[in-house]
């Protein structure tokens, strides 16, 4: 066997030091006679020793190691198998894209970053029922979120503002010039071999990379996501027996590579060693089918529902309703799509506990035939939960009639007057928009909820404020609101409003879920910020569809979350397609509560028919009003609908 290359000229503490630096993540593991090891094999697999290819068993090793003397052959099983009879059968497989024998994959035993590569892949991978397609066949068609940013020269927000998904707290050791390995497109090897590269730029969870090699060169750089499995820590080839080779491109600029590499790596950082581990530790949720919950009741928001946990994708939840009934194919009729930290979910008991009115399940309907109904094992429990703001309800809390301002559940780009109308226990509040007497029309949130906001936020922050009808913002002041209507304001400390730096900025992208359609998570924009609230424009659309949220809400996500989960993103969608007629119909034949009356603001007519509106008109189909606490919302839009392969 040929002597290993050596070393560079350096004594053992300047190795040590630099080892700490290059490799992090890896010092605790490698020795200085281990990393020399390493180093030599690391340097047999960048070509500094011929690579082969076993003709029959597909193997990827050095010529060295390899049987007989032509090295055509990893073993002698396999140059007497290539003669034998089987061998037409054994080439055509390969020719035609399946797996090596099993004798090659006894020979080349699974790491470990496999192992959670095939983890991470088989989350939320399959379909749905009702045709929903789920992990890597969601991924959305026709858009790529490199090629938007890049072409609009967009920037996106940091995964480090969004707390609760995966990799956030790894995600201060991922920095622009971070070195890892990656798939190498760029060869013409016919197995995979890889390729040491630099991260350019930063996007979520997108990385721009560049090769190493191409120096200023920016004509090869690509986008991946850091979620993927295809993305490893310097070494990782080293210790998986994996080929690096230099791209096609570059192969012949540089002379010696070896000399090239440490000087390239040498005070280098790279990815955690744990990084992957991290991630599927942060990709395992508490809930699991069957489950059953409450959760608000979609056809009437002033009360809450029993349902069951039918999936789990990326922590958004969906949700059957225990009598919802079930289609003619065995579907149940109405479905809720949530987050397991969204405030609209509760656990078995929390109505009773705190005074909030639940629906009683209609004993006739029978959902035993449907799959998830089967597999009932279990309430949830409270520790399941996000544990909500503790406040105090002793001395000066909230009080019926009080008055405040907050977003509208029908219009959750609009910040209206309103009232509390009832206190419940532990914190938690009934409050209904001014004009809106029904209590049908009220909604529930907890007093530490971001969508009710102390009396004049809205003029502090140069928001309009939508008023009751009769009411003319040009004369209107609060107080002499308050002196006409005979209440108080509700005192400014009883409020969430505290705002450390979020990070956020306009013009940020994200992924964020259409609130008015939870099942949608959509491309989106951070339009403005006004303390802990965000208002978020769905591209594509017009800006009367945008909506507030806060900066905390489990439905926002970094560029590259559904990807990483396996959730399907809705590109932005094209102007001449914002009004799909055969979409509506779809839309309204599903899970159509009947509609109600309500007082709209001064300039709006409900009563239009469907053919008197325009493509860019809203729907005449009104959806009842929900809790918009940072939030989900009934799943379909009242004044729109979205194309979407989900509804297909």
């Amino acid at each position: 066997m040929p002597k290993p290359p050596e070393l560079p000229n350096v004594s053992s503490e300047q190795l040590q030091e630099n080892l700490k630096v290059t490799l992090h993540g890896f010092t605790r593991l490698f020795s200085l006679k281990g990393f020399c090891k390493r180093w030599a094999l690391c340097c047999h697999l960048l070509c500094l020793v011929p690579a082969a290819v076993c003709e029959m068993c597909g193997i990827v090793g050095t010529k060295d190691t390899f049987f007989s003397k032509t090295k055509r052959f990893c073993s002698v099983s396999c140059s007497r198998s290539y003669s034998s009879n089987s061998k037409k059968a054994s080439i055509l497989a390969r020719l035609q894209g399946k797996p090596p024998t099993k004798k090659a994959k006894v020979l080349h035993k699974a790491a470990w970053s496999s192992k959670i590569g095939t983890f991470l892949y088989s989350q939320g991978v399959g379909q749905l029922l009702n045709g929903t397609m789920t992990g890597q066949d969601a991924v959305a068609t026709g858009f790529d979120w490199g090629t938007y940013l890049t072409e609009n020269g967009f920037d996106a927000a940091p995964v480090t503002c969004f707390r609760h998904v995966p990799l956030y707290s790894q995600w201060d050791d991922v920095t622009v010039g971070l070195k890892v390995e990656v798939l190498n497109s760029d060869a013409v090897l016919p197995s995979k071999v890889y390729w040491i590269a630099s991260i350019i730029c930063l996007a979520g969870y997108k990385a721009l990379l560049r090769y190493e090699g191409f120096e200023d060169d920016s004509s090869h750089d690509f986008w991946c996501n850091l979620g993927t499995v295809d993305i490893h820590p310097i070494g990782w080839c080293a210790v998986n027996g994996k080929l690096l080779v230099p791209p096609q491109s570059v192969h012949q600029r540089i002379k010696n590579w070896k000399k090239y590499l440490m000087n390239r790596l040498v005070g280098a950082h790279t990815l955690p060693v744990d990084f992957y581990i991290k991630m599927a530790e942060n990709m395992k949720y508490p809930f699991r089918q069957g489950m059953r919950v409450e959760v608000v009741d979609r056809t009437l928001v002033s009360r809450t529902r029993t349902a069951v946990v039918d999936t789990v994708i990326g922590g958004r939840l969906r949700l059957l309703y225990e009598d919802a009934g079930l289609e003619a194919g065995g579907e149940a009729l109405s479905d809720f799509w949530c987050h397991m930290w969204s405030p609209l979910l509760h656990p078995v008991g929390w109505s009773r506990k705190v005074g909030h009115v639940i629906k009683s399940s209609d004993k006739r309907v029978d959902m035993s035939s449907h799959p998830t109904f089967r597999k009932i094992y279990c309430d949830s429990v409270p520790h399941l939960f996000k544990k909500v703001r503790t406040v105090y309800m002793e001395g000066g809390f909230f009080q019926e009639g009080m008055k405040l301002e907050a977003i509208d559940p029908l219009n959750l780009g609009n910040i209206c007057v309103a009232t509390v109308r009832k206190v419940l226990l532990d914190g938690y509040l009934m409050v209904g928009l001014d004009g809106v007497e029904t209590e049908d029309g009220w909604f529930c949130y907890h007093a530490s909820s971001h969508a009710i906001l102390p009396v004049g936020f809205c003029e502090k922050n140069q928001i309009p404020l939508t008023l009751p009808a009769g009411y003319d913002r040009v004369t209107f002041t609060w107080p002499k609101y308050l002196e006409e209507t005979g209440a108080i304001a509700a005192p400014a400390r009883l409020f969430n409003t505290d705002c450390p730096g979020h990070g956020f900025a306009p013009g940020m992208k994200l992924e964020a879920v259409d609130l008015m359609e939870p099942r949608l998570v959509c491309v989106a924009t951070v339009r403005r910020c006004a303390g802990r609230l965000l208002l978020l424009h769905f591209d594509g659309w017009e800006p009367e569809f945008d909506q507030w949220v806060d900066y905390q809400s489990p439905d926002i996500y970094p560029v590259g979350w559904c990807e990483i989960t396996g959730y399907q993103l809705q590109p932005p969608i094209a102007s001449e397609k914002k009004m799909v007629k055969k979409k509506l119909a779809n839309l309204i034949s599903k899970n159509l509560p009947p509609p109600r009356a309500r007082q709209r603001s001064p300039g709006s007519d409900p009563s239009l028919k469907a053919e008197e509106l325009g493509d860019d008109s809203e729907s005449p189909f009104p959806a009842p009003p929900f809790f918009c606490q940072g939030l989900d919302a009934p799943s379909y839009r009242r004044s729109s609908t979205k194309t979407t392969s989900q509804d297909s």
